[in-house]
Protein backbone atom coordinates (compact mmCIF):
# COMPACT_ATOMS: atom_id res chain seq x y z
CA UNK A 1 0.00 0.00 0.00
CA UNK A 2 0.53 3.53 -1.29
CA UNK A 3 0.25 6.50 1.59
CA UNK A 4 0.75 9.91 -0.07
CA UNK A 5 2.02 12.02 3.11
CA UNK A 6 1.32 16.02 2.06
CA UNK A 7 3.69 18.63 3.89
CA UNK A 8 4.90 21.96 3.35
CA UNK A 9 8.23 22.45 1.34
CA UNK A 10 10.04 24.22 3.92
CA UNK A 11 13.02 22.12 5.86
CA UNK A 12 11.75 22.02 9.25
CA UNK A 13 7.86 21.28 7.13
CA UNK A 14 9.51 18.23 5.25
CA UNK A 15 11.78 17.15 8.30
CA UNK A 16 8.62 16.99 10.60
CA UNK A 17 6.73 14.65 7.31
CA UNK A 18 9.74 12.48 7.25
CA UNK A 19 9.43 11.98 11.16
CA UNK A 20 5.91 10.94 10.52
CA UNK A 21 6.44 8.81 7.38
CA UNK A 22 9.23 7.24 9.52
CA UNK A 23 5.78 6.17 12.25
CA UNK A 24 3.61 4.92 9.22
CA UNK A 25 6.24 2.96 7.23
CA UNK A 26 5.59 -0.85 8.25
CA UNK A 27 5.34 -4.01 6.06
CA UNK A 28 3.63 -3.41 3.36
CA UNK A 29 3.17 0.37 3.31
CA UNK A 30 5.57 2.65 1.65
CA UNK A 31 5.39 6.53 2.05
CA UNK A 32 5.89 9.11 -0.98
CA UNK A 33 6.28 12.57 0.28
CA UNK A 34 4.38 15.44 -1.65
CA UNK A 35 5.63 18.48 -0.83
CA UNK A 36 3.06 21.39 -1.42
CA UNK A 37 3.43 25.32 -1.23
CA UNK A 38 0.81 26.93 1.17
CA UNK A 39 -0.38 30.84 1.23
CA UNK A 40 1.93 31.69 4.13
CA UNK A 41 4.89 30.10 2.22
CA UNK A 42 4.05 32.26 -0.71
CA UNK A 43 4.08 35.16 0.81
CA UNK A 44 6.45 35.89 3.44
CA UNK A 45 6.46 39.65 4.17
CA UNK A 46 3.04 40.76 5.10
CA UNK A 47 1.46 39.98 7.27
CA UNK A 48 -0.86 37.12 8.84
CA UNK A 49 -3.90 39.31 8.96
CA UNK A 50 -3.34 40.29 5.55
CA UNK A 51 -3.23 36.82 4.17
CA UNK A 52 -5.66 35.48 5.58
CA UNK A 53 -6.63 33.95 9.46
CA UNK A 54 -5.43 31.39 11.16
CA UNK A 55 -4.67 28.30 8.73
CA UNK A 56 -2.81 30.32 6.21
CA UNK A 57 -0.68 27.30 6.48
CA UNK A 58 -2.77 24.57 6.38
CA UNK A 59 -5.67 25.34 3.73
CA UNK A 60 -3.52 24.27 0.63
CA UNK A 61 -3.08 20.69 2.12
CA UNK A 62 -6.61 20.30 3.06
CA UNK A 63 -7.95 21.16 0.07
CA UNK A 64 -5.14 18.18 -1.44
CA UNK A 65 -6.63 16.14 1.05
CA UNK A 66 -10.12 16.66 -0.22
CA UNK A 67 -8.92 16.38 -4.08
CA UNK A 68 -7.92 13.17 -3.22
CA UNK A 69 -4.22 14.28 -4.26
CA UNK A 70 -2.52 13.46 -1.27
CA UNK A 71 -4.27 10.84 1.90
CA UNK A 72 -2.62 12.35 5.05
CA UNK A 73 -1.42 15.80 5.73
CA UNK A 74 1.33 16.55 8.10
CA UNK A 75 1.00 20.37 10.34
CA UNK A 76 1.93 21.74 12.81
CA UNK A 77 -1.22 21.02 14.87
CA UNK A 78 -0.80 24.91 16.35
CA UNK A 79 -1.27 25.99 12.58
CA UNK A 80 -4.56 24.64 12.26
CA UNK A 81 -7.72 26.16 12.75
CA UNK A 82 -9.29 25.48 16.10
CA UNK A 83 -12.02 23.02 14.25
CA UNK A 84 -11.57 20.42 11.37
CA UNK A 85 -12.61 21.39 7.74
CA UNK A 86 -16.12 19.15 6.91
CA UNK A 87 -15.04 16.18 5.18
CA UNK A 88 -11.64 16.00 7.29
CA UNK A 89 -10.27 14.66 10.74
CA UNK A 90 -7.37 14.24 12.56
CA UNK A 91 -6.51 10.64 12.39
CA UNK A 92 -3.36 10.81 14.66
CA UNK A 93 -1.38 13.14 16.73
CA UNK A 94 2.58 12.01 17.37
CA UNK A 95 4.07 12.63 20.84
CA UNK A 96 4.10 16.39 21.97
CA UNK A 97 7.36 17.40 22.02
CA UNK A 98 8.56 20.62 23.69
CA UNK A 99 5.55 23.08 23.85
CA UNK A 100 7.48 26.48 24.95
CA UNK A 101 8.38 29.60 23.41
CA UNK A 102 12.24 29.86 22.67
CA UNK A 103 13.98 33.33 23.11
CA UNK A 104 17.20 32.86 20.76
CA UNK A 105 19.81 35.50 20.54
CA UNK A 106 18.99 36.13 24.79
CA UNK A 107 19.54 34.50 27.79
CA UNK A 108 16.86 36.73 29.35
CA UNK A 109 14.43 39.23 28.61
CA UNK A 110 15.54 42.85 29.57
CA UNK A 111 14.03 46.67 29.28
CA UNK A 112 13.93 48.20 26.07
CA UNK A 113 15.19 45.15 23.82
CA UNK A 114 14.00 44.96 20.00
CA UNK A 115 12.51 41.50 19.82
CA UNK A 116 11.63 39.99 16.38
CA UNK A 117 8.37 38.14 15.94
CA UNK A 118 5.07 37.95 13.43
CA UNK A 119 2.99 36.31 16.34
CA UNK A 120 0.16 38.79 18.22
CA UNK A 121 0.25 36.16 20.95
CA UNK A 122 3.93 36.69 21.60
CA UNK A 123 3.79 39.81 20.68
CA UNK A 124 0.72 40.56 23.29
CA UNK A 125 2.62 38.29 26.09
CA UNK A 126 6.12 40.14 25.80
CA UNK A 127 4.86 43.40 26.27
CA UNK A 128 2.69 42.90 29.07
CA UNK A 129 6.16 41.08 30.78
CA UNK A 130 7.81 44.29 29.30
CA UNK A 131 6.46 47.51 28.08
CA UNK A 132 9.73 49.35 27.16
CA UNK A 133 10.22 45.91 24.81
CA UNK A 134 10.35 47.14 20.50
CA UNK A 135 8.53 44.17 19.04
CA UNK A 136 9.62 44.35 15.32
CA UNK A 137 7.64 42.08 13.21
CA UNK A 138 9.52 38.79 11.57
CA UNK A 139 8.35 36.33 9.05
CA UNK A 140 10.05 33.32 7.24
CA UNK A 141 11.63 29.98 7.84
CA UNK A 142 13.37 29.28 10.88
CA UNK A 143 16.58 29.79 9.17
CA UNK A 144 15.33 32.95 7.90
CA UNK A 145 14.78 34.31 11.38
CA UNK A 146 17.80 33.33 12.86
CA UNK A 147 19.83 35.32 9.96
CA UNK A 148 17.40 37.75 9.66
CA UNK A 149 18.39 38.78 13.88
CA UNK A 150 21.69 39.34 12.44
CA UNK A 151 21.07 40.96 10.07
CA UNK A 152 18.64 43.61 11.22
CA UNK A 153 20.66 43.89 14.72
CA UNK A 154 18.07 42.24 16.87
CA UNK A 155 18.55 41.40 20.14
CA UNK A 156 16.52 38.30 20.35
CA UNK A 157 13.95 36.60 18.44
CA UNK A 158 11.10 34.22 19.71
CA UNK A 159 10.39 30.79 17.76
CA UNK A 160 8.76 27.41 18.71
CA UNK A 161 11.07 25.52 20.42
CA UNK A 162 10.21 22.34 19.21
CA UNK A 163 11.10 23.45 15.92
CA UNK A 164 14.59 24.66 16.94
CA UNK A 165 14.63 21.06 18.47
CA UNK A 166 14.09 19.43 15.50
CA UNK A 167 16.26 20.58 12.97
CA UNK A 168 19.06 20.13 15.90
CA UNK A 169 19.07 24.27 16.22
CA UNK A 170 18.28 23.69 19.84
CA UNK A 171 22.04 25.48 20.75
CA UNK A 172 20.69 29.02 19.45
CA UNK A 173 18.13 28.66 22.44
CA UNK A 174 19.59 31.35 24.97
CA UNK A 175 16.26 30.80 26.91
CA UNK A 176 12.98 28.29 27.02
CA UNK A 177 10.31 30.60 27.97
CA UNK A 178 7.92 28.68 30.36
CA UNK A 179 4.39 28.95 30.50
CA UNK A 180 3.56 31.23 33.38
CA UNK A 181 5.61 33.49 31.61
CA UNK A 182 4.98 32.85 28.22
CA UNK A 183 1.71 31.00 27.70
CA UNK A 184 2.30 28.56 24.16
CA UNK A 185 -0.30 29.02 21.46
CA UNK A 186 -2.37 26.23 21.66
CA UNK A 187 -1.37 22.74 20.34
CA UNK A 188 1.92 24.02 19.88
CA UNK A 189 4.88 21.22 19.85
CA UNK A 190 2.34 18.57 18.43
CA UNK A 191 2.21 17.07 14.92
CA UNK A 192 -1.28 16.44 13.21
CA UNK A 193 -1.98 13.82 10.73
CA UNK A 194 -5.07 15.03 9.34
CA UNK A 195 -7.13 12.14 7.09
CA UNK A 196 -10.22 12.27 4.87
CA UNK A 197 -13.16 11.47 7.41
CA UNK A 198 -13.33 7.76 7.80
CA UNK A 199 -10.15 7.08 6.74
CA UNK A 200 -8.41 8.00 10.14
CA UNK A 201 -7.18 4.01 9.85
CA UNK A 202 -4.74 5.06 8.00
CA UNK A 203 -2.55 6.21 10.65
CA UNK A 204 -4.53 5.48 13.99
CA UNK A 205 -2.28 3.41 15.17
CA UNK A 206 0.40 6.08 15.83
CA UNK A 207 -2.07 8.31 17.52
CA UNK A 208 -0.84 9.36 20.93
CA UNK A 209 -3.64 9.10 22.94
CA UNK A 210 -2.42 11.75 26.02
CA UNK A 211 -1.10 14.47 23.28
CA UNK A 212 -4.50 13.85 21.90
CA UNK A 213 -6.34 14.48 25.21
CA UNK A 214 -4.51 17.91 26.05
CA UNK A 215 -4.07 19.06 22.50
CA UNK A 216 -8.20 18.44 21.81
CA UNK A 217 -8.97 20.63 24.72
CA UNK A 218 -6.49 23.66 24.05
CA UNK A 219 -8.13 23.38 20.68
CA UNK A 220 -11.48 23.92 22.23
CA UNK A 221 -10.75 26.81 24.18
CA UNK A 222 -9.69 28.53 21.24
CA UNK A 223 -13.04 27.64 19.21
CA UNK A 224 -14.91 28.62 21.65
CA UNK A 225 -13.04 32.05 22.24
CA UNK A 226 -13.06 32.10 18.27
CA UNK A 227 -9.53 33.42 18.33
CA UNK A 228 -7.51 33.49 14.86
CA UNK A 229 -4.27 34.33 14.00
CA UNK A 230 -3.95 37.78 14.94
CA UNK A 231 -6.13 37.35 18.16
CA UNK A 232 -3.81 37.17 21.11
CA UNK A 233 -5.18 33.79 21.92
CA UNK A 234 -2.63 30.90 23.47
CA UNK A 235 -3.46 27.47 25.58
CA UNK A 236 -1.88 25.19 27.50
CA UNK A 237 -2.43 21.81 29.20
CA UNK A 238 -0.02 20.54 31.34
CA UNK A 239 -1.25 16.85 31.64
CA UNK A 240 -2.92 18.60 34.92
CA UNK A 241 -4.18 22.07 34.16
CA UNK A 242 -5.93 23.47 31.71
CA UNK A 243 -4.42 27.25 31.32
CA UNK A 244 -5.74 29.96 28.54
CA UNK A 245 -5.63 33.65 28.50
CA UNK A 246 -6.62 36.28 25.90
CA UNK A 247 -4.94 39.54 26.03
CA UNK A 248 -4.67 43.17 24.20
CA UNK A 249 -1.94 43.28 21.10
CA UNK A 250 -0.63 45.95 22.76
CA UNK A 251 -0.16 44.12 26.01
CA UNK A 252 -2.23 46.32 28.12
CA UNK A 253 -4.29 44.04 29.57
CA UNK A 254 -3.98 40.42 29.96
CA UNK A 255 -6.96 37.92 31.36
CA UNK A 256 -5.46 34.37 32.18
CA UNK A 257 -7.71 31.22 33.66
CA UNK A 258 -6.92 28.07 34.66
CA UNK A 259 -10.16 25.76 34.75
CA UNK A 260 -11.17 21.65 34.36
CA UNK A 261 -13.91 22.83 31.13
CA UNK A 262 -12.43 24.00 28.01
CA UNK A 263 -16.22 25.32 27.09
CA UNK A 264 -16.30 27.24 29.95
CA UNK A 265 -13.07 28.43 30.00
CA UNK A 266 -13.59 29.88 26.80
CA UNK A 267 -16.80 31.27 27.16
CA UNK A 268 -15.33 33.03 30.39
CA UNK A 269 -12.52 34.68 28.24
CA UNK A 270 -15.09 35.60 25.19
CA UNK A 271 -16.61 37.19 27.90
CA UNK A 272 -12.69 39.08 29.52
CA UNK A 273 -12.59 40.45 26.00
CA UNK A 274 -16.01 42.28 25.65
CA UNK A 275 -15.71 43.57 28.80
CA UNK A 276 -11.67 45.26 27.51
CA UNK A 277 -13.56 46.11 24.26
Amino acid sequence: MLIRVGSRGSRLALTQAELAASRLRGPGVEIALVPITTAGDKDRTKPFGQIGARGVFVKELEEALLENRIDVAVHSAKDMTSSDPHGLAVGAYLEREDPRDALCGADAIRPGMRIGTASARRRAQLLALEPTLSIEPLRGNIDTRLRKRGERGLDAIVLAACGLDRLGLSGEIGLRLEPDVMLPEAAQGALALQTRAGEDELVAHVDHAETRRRVEAERRVVRVVEGGCLAPVAAHHDGTTLTALIAAEDGSWVERRTGADPDALGRELADESRRHA
